[in-house]
């Protein structure tokens, strides 16, 4: 009973400490410093250990301009048997504070000295320079606590100050350093580069990158430098010089051929097929599994679909059948399967072959996640057919087959949009308000956009007119017939202009219009967003779609510079914000400093 009563009392106590200190704070950021300064007196005596209210005390006085007080208080500290350190920094700071620039150096000297007693005292003075943004000493502390022991490490604390200072060559190599003693903290350095380097290969930072890593590899021949080279270079769109590091750090470990798969995709995804072809030859050429060389003619297979056009089809099917000689048609080509029969079906206007393909592949001995996979194209296929509640029947069977799987949400994604197709709202709407808690952010975005289309333009409609016609324009792009889409949406602009899916589809439209080449009509559409709906959800893509067909179809660089700077100004919680600040940069030519 006595300890209850303790930890009860404890727990009040600790409640109303926090209670004061929350009370303190808001007076102090309010500027009532006296309120704030009797709050914090109480809590430094109540509580002599606690640095923090005791230089929240100072830092009031400070306030109201009592320098002699905070002095006392400093020194007395200072003076008590415990080693606080940092403390030579707040009294320095406390000269500068009365514009006594002498008495404030001794004392940053002394903080300094510290270290030849203990470098660890490096943390806390090293951090009490950086409260007060002053940079150079904190480096100085840092880099001679360094050279004072090997037991600490501050290559952290100054690659963030240099790059705060623009001295990019010492922030560059501190990050390294960091990731030649911990391997494991390479992806979150990488992280840190990204904000300095750009796509431009002129960029200063990129500069200077590569050229330490350059000095540092003939210095130390480790494959970690091929490895960040290939990094800089695939951020530059390089993807040539990336696969030359690539083959540098392959030939070094031999076997392992996935960072060069990667690169592939990378390269191919960014429509440089040319890289992509030689890149994947390369790794049909030295594979040592059956494995791998049919997942290097998987990817080249990916990439001959994509290039081909109708009349190129009738080869891509022979060299699809030749690999099927090669590999056969079983379980282990699955994959391959599922793209050939894709190809059937979506490009080469073979659905019913394409259908019957896939019950049959089914049906053959795989795995469950192998069947899931399989349903799931043709369930696709289906839905492209317009054949709705079989292609429903299959979500739901991947559903129940995998339901520990992504795939399951990815299914039951599609069970909303099928039934969005056929105009089955309701039902649609079940399914995303269960998809919009899913742990893949990505599908938890898409369902909540479909969501907010459906709810808003079922709202103000109840007999959903427009939504009906938006939704045909939908599933005509999803069976690529653009012009049909395109005329539909036109449709929905003439004849139910004002209602609160316009935007929605200005937006479909210019992008429609940019698959089927017309620039000019999709930035006519992304104009009207911005100029009638800069209010609403779908203005930022405007935005970002007007300043990505600027810079990359219309050569109207300036233009797309001013789009860009719009998201930076007037849309930060945007998620094309970040790619946004850094298009800007690269299009203005920053150097970072």
């Amino acid at each position: 009973m006595r300890n209850f009563v303790f930890i009860l009392l404890f727990f009040g106590i600790s409640k109303a400490f926090s209670q004061s200190d929350a009370l303190a704070k808001n007076y102090f950021e309010q500027g009532q410093f006296e309120k704030a300064l009797t709050i914090y007196e109480k809590l430094s005596n109540q509580n002599p250990y606690r640095l923090d209210y005791f230089l929240a005390m100072v830092a009031s006085y400070q306030q109201v301009e009592k320098f002699s007080e905070a002095e006392k208080l400093l020194k007395e500290k200072l003076g008590d048997g415990r080693n606080f350190p940092q403390l030579f920094v707040e009294i320095g700071h406390n000269y500068v504070l009365q514009n006594k620039q002498e008495l404030a150096t001794d004392y940053y000297t002394k903080a300094i000295e510290t270290l030849n007693t203990n470098p660890s005292y490096a943390y806390n003075v090293g951090a009490a320079f950086e409260k007060y943004s002053m940079l150079d000493q904190a480096v100085t502390i840092y880099e001679k606590a360094m050279s004072l022991s090997d037991k600490v490490d501050f290559n952290s604390h100054l690659a963030q100050i240099y790059g705060e200072q623009g001295k990019l060559e010492k922030m560059f190599d501190s990050y390294l350093n960091l990731i030649v003693k911990n391997l494991s903290f390479k992806a979150v350095a990488q992280r840190y580069f990204s904000i300095y380097i750009t796509e431009n290969p002129t960029n200063e930072a990129n500069i200077t990158f590569k050229k330490i890593l350059l000095q540092r590899s003939q210095q130390n021949p480790d494959i970690l430098y091929n490895d960040l080279l290939s990094w800089l270079f695939i951020q530059q769109k390089e993807y040539k010089k990336a696969f030359v590091q690539e083959k540098a750090i392959y030939k070094r470990i031999g076997e392992d051929l996935s960072g060069i798969t990667d690169l592939a995709y990378i390269a191919i995804a960014d429509e440089d097929y040319e890289t992509g072809r030689e890149i994947v030859n390369f790794i049909i050429e030295n594979s040592y599994t059956p494995e791998n060389k049919l997942q290097g003619n998987q990817i080249l297979m990916k990439m001959e679909v994509k290039t081909a056009t109708p009349k190129q089809y009738p080869e891509v099917e022979k060299k699809f059948e030749k690999l099927f000689e090669e590999f056969g048609r079983g379980r282990e080509t699955y994959l391959l399967q599922i793209d050939y029969n894709h190809f059937l079906a979506f490009q080469n206007n073979r659905k019913e072959e394409a259908i019957s393909n896939l019950k049959k592949l089914a049906k053959d001995q795989l795995n469950a996640y192998q069947e899931a996979r399989v349903k799931m194209e043709l369930a696709d296929i289906l839905v492209f057919d317009e054949k709705f509640n079989e292609a429903l029947i299959y979500y739901s069977q991947i559903q129940k087959k995998v339901q520990s799987d992504v795939l399951a949400q990815e299914a039951r994604f599609k069970v909303a949009q099928t039934s969005y197709f056929k105009g089955d709202f309701e039902w649609a709407q079940v399914q995303l308000d269960v998809l919009k808690k899913s742990t893949s952010q990505l599908m938890a975005n898409d369902a909540m956009q479909l969501s907010l289309l459906i709810r808003d333009n079922s709202l103000e409609d109840s007999t959903q007119t427009a939504l009906r016609k938006y939704a045909r324009a939908d599933l005509l792009a999803f069976q690529d017939k653009n012009s049909e889409s395109i005329a539909v949406l036109e449709d929905i602009l003439t004849n139910n202009k004002g209602e609160k899916i316009e935007d929605e589809a200005l937006l479909k439209q210019g992008k429609l219009f940019e698959k089927t080449g017309e620039f000019e009509k999709a930035e006519t559409n992304y104009l009207k967003i911005i100029e009638f709906y800069k209010e609403d959800i779908l203005a930022d893509d405007a935005h970002y779609r007007l300043a990505q067909l600027y810079e990359t179809k219309l050569n109207q660089p300036e233009k797309a510079k001013q789009e860009y700077e719009q998201i930076i100004f007037n849309y930060a919680d945007s998620i094309y914000f970040v790619e946004a600040r850094k298009k800007f940069r690269s299009l203005r030519g920053d150097e970072i400093n």
